[in-house]
């Protein structure tokens, strides 16, 4: 028995990605769920406290939560597509990034104007994961060429 032959090795690891998912997966809905109860007590909290005030930071605060929150719920959507086909889909890939990118627009603390840098590249970030969202759906919209269909027919044409 040759643990090192191709196929028994590939297995094995294989075997070991899957339940580094799984444990990874399990993990993270872990922490999920703990991060919501949180939330939801603190805005409980906060509502029944008269002198919250959420026009200051702790919209903002609330809102990075939530967001972060998505963000967990959608690496364990690429966890769970991942088990399911054994790939990992690029789209999920893409709009998970998009997502954090989008957080931090919207969490950016007082004064971050004054940063064009840090604008400049955020907006360049989002640029960037649109484009190339677009470009994975647009891929995938286009049919597949036959393998049998000639690229340009009127070149395979006997006279």
């Amino acid at each position: 028995m040759n643990l090192f032959n191709d196929s028994r090795y590939l297995a094995l690891v294989d075997g070991a990605e899957r339940w580094i998912a799984k444990l990874l997966g399990l993990v993270l809905l872990v922490v999920m769920v703990i991060a919501s109860v949180q939330l939801v007590g603190w805005v409980i909290w906060a509502m029944a406290n008269p002198q919250t005030d959420w026009v200051e930071d702790k919209l903002i605060r609330v809102l990075g939560d939530l967001l972060n929150i998505l963000i967990a719920v959608e690496v364990l959507q690429n966890i769970t597509s991942y088990l399911r086909r054994n790939v990992v889909q690029i789209e999920l890939v893409l709009i998970t990034a998009m997502t954090a990118v989008a957080r931090k627009v919207i969490v950016l603390p007082p004064g971050a104007e004054t940063k064009p840098q840090l604008l400049a590249g955020l907006g360049v970030a989002v640029l960037a994961l649109a484009a190339a969202y677009w470009l994975v759906c647009r891929i995938k919209q286009t049919p597949p060429r036959s393998r049998t269909a000639p690229a340009r027919p009127f070149l395979d044409r006997n006279p």
